[in-house]
């Protein structure tokens, strides 16, 4: 990616990219803190944001498994701690975290986000927010059609029903993006900005604050 450059309102143009599973507790927070670090520094710069998809759990199964359940599995002894953990970041962020209902395969969801971005990288953004907040606070489950429809519905995405019917559409533009960003990566979030600068992990906004100042130098 090529170094920032100044658009037609003079601010400069910071892009990111991020690396990021729908199912991935963390990738939300991420999103929120860096939402906060852009409605902050919009005067200053513009930005263009897109989603690339990673896999936590490649071999999920498409028809879901209990959520607490597999915490547990993967977790063991430590999944009390971890789910108190989130609970508590969540609950500074404003949201209630919820273990409850099912998690599973995320391929759709990434299929899904990758048509929004064909329509537009605000739809794109605003179809991840919709994806996680049903995730992981109202118990949806993130291999489920219907669910998938509302959340692109909500945020002005046409022609999902279709798109999703056909299990090959967006299949191979998802792989490649995975193999293009993210292939070589061990967790997310992560994050390219500008082509340079580079943070990985659910980051406070004063890091994505630094990290625009210096990816605009």
């Amino acid at each position: 990616m090529t170094q920032s450059v100044s658009n037609s309102s003079g601010k400069k143009l910071i892009q990111i990219d991020v690396s990021s599973d729908t199912v991935c507790p963390w990738c939300f927070v991420g999103k929120r803190n860096l939402d906060k670090a852009i409605t902050a520094s919009k005067d200053q710069f513009e930005f263009e944001i897109k989603w690339h998809p990673f896999f936590l759990n490649p071999s999920a199964p498409k028809e879901g498994v209990n959520k607490l359940q597999f915490y547990r599995e993967k977790f063991g002894s430590r999944t009390d701690g971890i789910i108190g953990r989130m609970t508590e970041v969540y609950r500074g962020l404003g949201l209630e975290y919820n273990i409850s209902g099912l998690t599973g395969n995320t391929l759709d969801s990434h299929r899904l986000i990758y048509f929004a971005g064909q329509q537009g990288l605000d739809k794109q953004h605003n179809l991840v927010e919709e994806l996680f907040l049903g995730y992981f606070t109202q118990a949806k489950y993130i291999g489920d059609r219907e669910f998938l429809l509302e959340c692109a519905a909500k945020v002005g995405v046409e022609g999902a029903a279709e798109f999703l019917e056909d299990p090959n559409n967006g299949l191979k533009e998802v792989n490649d993006d995975l193999k293009k960003y993210s292939a070589n990566m061990t967790g997310v979030p992560y994050y390219e900005i500008n082509g340079k600068h580079k943070l990985s992990g659910g980051q406070p906004p004063e890091v994505f604050l630094r990290a625009f100042e210096a990816a605009a130098n």
